[in-house]
């Protein structure tokens, strides 16, 4: 014999043999998936919340099978570890096909059989492929389709991935708020179609970014339960075909107990098969995230325009060297980097759409490129947010002398003395002030239409931006700090 020979074992199935390294823990399924389906490069395995939520149902599958009678105390306790290894991460580098494939997840689903039951076969002191004491369909498979099992799998990551970008959402809320209270006395001009418009403060302006982050993570929360409807015990098509009769009840039960969560049976397990509409709204609520964050570095990216000849009211902290030609430019490229993250889940949503929608009669044969799309959509938003907390918004500072000088002289403050002088006239000072060298304030001052504490009044910032001015001192009396980069906060005149 060989030393290659011996160093493979030969497994069968229904189309023939193959041979397989004798201490691999996949077995012939998964060595003809990785032949069909050399696709993306990218296995199984690096789908980690995947892979977790796989061995949970696979444990809770177990455990009911052995409460039916199905498993016997040596398999049920073999299979039972192996699948807690699965669920720590254990045996990630032993699940290899590719994460696209066909077969509606089979290839996924076999792979994870296979490592399972040859995990537990070296825990009772056998070699992988000893079949006839645990076998991957007989005994980890068993009362299971992958019908039923990749759905669940799928609904539980996808859960467990949203419990993270949540927290992430938050912590970029918070910095941003932080920034607000930083910036409430600065006076500047809001801006709608890229427009002079009417003023506000940029702590208002931080603020709104704060809310928008926060209400998307308040969507991602309430949309959880609905991933914890599973149709685990519906095998194939919903029928629950080769389950026993209590199974569906007890491995719900036991795979809520496994991984904490409040678990639900679908209430039609035929609907709940065939349909993946979950996936398109968890995807919608991704896509939406996406296109937030996206909009917020966008603006991001103008109001820090410049230095020179941009906006350049706020400043980003620089991270890194921003040409190979232009020497000390400095580029926004944290915020462009959550740009791109919203460019690919906002694809990845496409993805997801038209694999919903091909799906025909009793089954979705799409779900492997749902779950890629999903999965990764999920952390690379979990990975921006905080990207964007920790090497942006946490170090941005406002320049306050540019605000102020660009708002002094602005003419977006003459929406308030719309109430007192009417819109007409003026537009009409709006125009003649454009057209020379006076500012709003003298002409209306030296046409005698407001006395000086009527305009006063009425360009008052705490009235312009509907804000009330921020205290001179602390209650015990040390004098309020100024923003960073803040200019004094008075109106403009």
């Amino acid at each position: 014999m060989s030393a290659d020979a011996a160093a493979e074992r030969t497994e069968t199935d229904a189309l023939g043999e193959a041979a397989v390294p004798a201490d691999a823990l996949w077995g012939i399924n998964t060595a003809r998936a990785r032949a069909n389906f050399p696709v993306t490069g990218r296995p199984c395995g690096e789908l980690r919340d995947l892979v977790w939520a796989y061995g949970a149902v696979k444990l809770a599958a177990c455990r009911a099978n052995a409460a039916a009678g199905l498993l016997d105390r040596t398999r049920e306790q073999a299979i039972a570890e192996a699948c807690r290894e699965l669920m720590r991460g254990d045996l990630d580098r032993e699940i290899l096909v590719d994460r696209v494939q066909g077969g509606a997840g089979t290839s996924t689903n076999m792979n994870v059989n296979e490592v399972v039951a040859n995990r537990a076969l070296q825990l009772l002191g056998l070699a992988p492929g000893t079949r006839e004491v645990i076998d991957p369909l007989d005994h980890v498979n068993r009362s299971q389709s992958t019908n039923d099992t990749y759905p669940t799998a799928l609904r539980l990551a996808v859960h467990r991935g949203i419990e993270r970008l949540v927290p992430a959402l938050g912590r970029l809320a918070a910095e941003f708020e932080a920034r607000s209270a930083e910036f409430c006395g600065i006076v500047k001009i809001g801006r709608t179609q890229l427009q002079d418009a009417v003023p506000m403060t940029l702590g208002q302006e931080f603020a709104a970014f704060a809310e928008t982050v926060r209400e998307d993570a308040a969507r991602l929360r309430e949309f959880l339960p609905h991933l914890r409807e599973v149709n685990l015990g519906a095998t194939a098509i919903g029928t629950g075909i080769t389950a026993p009769a209590g199974y569906r009840r007890k491995v719900v039960a036991e795979l809520a107990e496994v991984t904490g969560y409040p678990l639900t049976s679908a209430s039609d397990l035929i609907e709940a098969t065939s349909d993946t509409g979950v996936f398109v709204l968890a995807s919608g609520l991704l896509k939406r995230c996406a296109v937030k964050l996206s909009k917020i570095s966008s603006d991001l990216r103008l109001l820090a325009s410049g230095p020179q000849a941009g906006l350049r009211e706020i400043m980003l902290p620089p991270v890194q060297a921003g040409s190979s030609i232009m020497p000390g430019k400095v580029n926004p490229v944290i915020p462009e980097t959550v740009n791109q993250v919203a460019f690919l889940v906002v694809g990845a949503d496409t993805t997801v759409t038209m694999a919903a929608e091909a799906g025909q009669l009793q089954l979705n044969a799409f779900g492997p490129v749902i779950a890629s799309s999903l999965l990764d959509s999920v952390a690379l938003l979990t990975g921006a947010a905080d990207l964007l907390t920790e090497r942006c918004v946490r170090g941005i500072r406002a320049d306050g002398e540019s605000i102020t000088a660009r708002t002094r002289d602005s003419l977006a403050v003459a929406t308030g003395l719309v109430p007192l002088l009417g819109y007409a006239p003026t537009a009409a000072l709006v125009k003649e002030a454009l057209n020379g060298r006076r500012t709003l304030a003298e002409l209306v001052l030296d046409r005698g239409l407001l006395d000086e504490e009527q305009l006063g009044a009425a360009l008052a910032a705490e009235k312009l931006t509907g804000e009330a001015a921020p205290p001179a001192e602390h209650p015990d009396g040390r004098a309020a700090p100024p923003a960073r980069g803040a200019a004094p906060t008075t109106a403009p005149p």
